[in-house]
């Protein structure tokens, strides 16, 4: 992972600063649900916290993370090396979301 991590371009990699990562083994039913996941997909990683584009001075909230969900990404990605650009993938699209980015607009810089 720290492979991955240290080849994030800017302005993603500054925002590394912002996030924890963390690694758990599956998103759970709550974590499915709310992002509308379909049954016979997964997540291999969520941002949850607030985007940077939201903050406001006089919230207290929790810190922003990032989960990354191990068993989906080993299943999905055998060979080491498409783990670890799987995991680079997985990690600046969320960061994109700490950011502000969306989606859609992921889609349209090729970040999905």
């Amino acid at each position: 992972m720290d492979a991955a991590l240290a080849t994030i371009p800017m302005p993603f990699a500054a925002a590394l600063e912002e996030v924890a990562i963390v690694i758990a083994d599956e998103p759970t039913a709550d974590q499915l649900a709310a992002n509308e996941m379909p049954p016979d997909e997964t997540l291999y990683g969520l941002y949850e916290g607030v985007p940077r584009t939201e903050w406001g001075s006089d919230w207290i909230t929790e810190p922003n993370r990032i989960t990354l969900f191990r068993l989906p990404l080993e299943s999905d990605f055998a060979d080491p090396d498409d783990l670890a650009d799987e995991v680079w993938v997985t990690v600046v699209h969320e960061l994109a979301h700490h950011l502000g980015i969306d989606d859609e607009r992921l889609h349209e810089l090729g970040v999905d």
